[in-house]
């Protein structure tokens, strides 16, 4: 029997369905928007993304019913997104998402009145617009009514699960990334939620702490997804975490780097790393969905959007022909690109900079330009500038004694062999590149597969589902010659702060 894996992104969904050795039999996916009502929120319809994401999910089981039934199924979701439900599990309002800042006075608030440090030394997570808890105390604040009618705030896994098993459960990984759990007691934390007011019964009970089935699919959805045996439901996690199992990165020394519309590195750690220089890094550190384990998460923002901005903005030539040819506009976006590093320098920074600075005035910057340079140069430039920041971190992740090894690459950005052998020669780090690069539904296919007994554990999910197909190493000369530019490069953010009077 086959194993389902349901990615819940912020932009769109994806189910797939694997078999016990890790491929794909099926697989659906599908899109959704974001809304902004205004400057710097980020809201969603949280009951499309369920119609949406169970449609998926029932394209994949008409796909595999016959042939390879599934018999167990995991969420993978983005994380920190809030939603208010009533005693019937509807949403009363838009889910606000991770990326919503409307929360800076909320933040404040708990600076002052818990404080920054002690926050991060208990759950991880520094201050930061993206956490659930101060998105939480806003509509505390400025929805009062909205907030009284609520009988549960759940985020995306609680709110499905809710709905697929009739009993609303969040998995510790995802808990963990709401600034309101204990890292050190695998629990709420009754010592700020009584700080904040709020109550832990309105909260999804937590799964067990080694994972497991939280729930069977009720008889409504069976019937809507055409399932006529039991599934179960498995405790799954944050999409980040999610993928860091599913590229195999379930040992310290190794890392992930996946690359969609952010780029995140999830660095996997034994025991949680709360050093003074992660916290003002930004750099959070929650648990990971294989029990036991912790990961530490950098972001930056733009990631893969970026350059899906500069081909949407300015190469219609190239989506044109790609569109006629069945090809790749990125190929022709940067086929003719010089060989070794541009002349220019890109500050990635269109949505306001990631770990470590997370400022959110700083803007983007393309320095250098010059008459004779062309679109394929601006391309490349744009990946040496997303690589430097990658660079950033991972040098900050290594002076806080986190050791990596190597880098498994997985997302979008894992299809570019130009763009991964760049990041092996800026980072100096070798780069694995999965067999299966949809790595957030096949780790909550492993998590779905431990969960039910197909594997006795996850070292054995993983040797017998995950296999790297390419290692890229990084080449000694362009490393040296990267290294040159990447000293100037970290001087361009605090020289454009300080032009900007920002």
């Amino acid at each position: 029997m086959s194993l389902l894996g349901l990615d819940v992104g912020t932009t769109g969904c994806k189910a797939i369905a694997f078999d016990i050795d890790g491929r794909i039999l099926a697989q659906a996916s599908y899109e959704y928007s974001i809304e902004t009502p205004q400057p710097g929120w980020a809201e969603q319809d949280c009951e499309n993304v369920w119609r949406l994401s169970i449609q998926a999910l029932g394209d994949v089981v008409n796909q595999v019913r016959s042939s390879d039934p599934p018999k167990a199924m995991a969420l993978s979701v983005q994380g920190e997104a809030l939603i208010p439900v009533n005693q019937s599990g509807v949403a009363l309002h838009r889910a606000i998402l991770g990326m919503d800042t409307r929360t800076i006075k909320e933040n404040e608030w708990l600076n002052v009145t818990i404080g920054g440090d002690a926050l991060f030394q208990t759950t991880g997570m520094p201050l930061h617009t993206i956490n659930t808890l101060p998105k939480l105390l806003w509509l505390k604040s400025n929805k009062p009514q909205l907030y009284q009618n609520t009988n549960q705030f759940l985020l995306y896994e609680d709110f499905f699960i809710n709905r697929l098993t009739g009993s609303p459960v969040i998995s510790h990984c995802l808990a963990s990334r709401t600034q309101m759990y204990d890292l050190h007691k695998q629990d709420w934390s009754d010592e700020i939620l009584s700080t904040c007011g709020l109550d832990v019964g309105r909260l999804a009970k937590l799964a067990p702490t080694n994972g497991g089935v939280v729930g069977q699919i009720t008889k409504e959805i069976k019937d809507q997804l055409g399932l006529a045996h039991d599934v179960s439901v498995i405790s799954g996690g944050h999409d980040q975490a999610c993928a860091a199992l599913g590229s195999g990165v379930i040992k310290p020394c190794k890392a992930m780097v996946s690359t969609g519309t952010a780029e995140v590195i999830e660095a996997t750690m034994e025991t949680p790393c709360l050093d003074q220089t992660i916290q003002n890094g930004g750099i959070s550190v929650y648990r990971h969905t294989v029990p036991g384990l912790f990961v530490a998460m950098t972001l930056n923002h733009s990631g893969g959007l970026l350059l899906r901005w500069f081909r949407d903005e300015f190469c219609e030539p190239q989506i044109e022909a790609a569109k006629a040819d069945g090809g790749d506009p990125y190929d022709l976006l940067l086929n003719g690109a010089p060989s070794g590093p541009t002349s220019l320098y890109v500050l990635p920074h269109f949505a306001g900079s990631g770990t470590p600075t997370l400022d959110v005035n700083s803007r983007g910057a393309i320095l250098g330009l010059t008459f004779s340079d062309n679109r394929q140069t601006i391309a490349k430039a744009i990946l040496e500038g997303l690589a430097f920041e990658l660079n950033i971190n991972i040098q900050l992740l290594k002076d806080c004694g986190i050791t990596i090894d190597s880098l498994y690459a997985v997302g979008g950005g894992a299809k570019s062999n130009l763009w991964l052998q760049m990041k092996a020669d800026i980072t100096q780090t070798p780069i694995q590149v999965p067999k299966v690069t949809e790595a957030a539904c096949l780790g909550a296919a492993l998590l779905a597969g431990v969960g039910v007994g197909e594997y006795e554990n996850f070292d054995e999910a993983v040797n017998q589902a995950v296999s790297v197909e390419t290692e890229i190493m990084p080449d000694p000369d362009m490393a040296k010659r990267y290294t040159e530019r990447f000293e100037t490069y970290k001087d361009i953010y605090p020289a454009l702060k300080k032009l900007s009077g920002l």
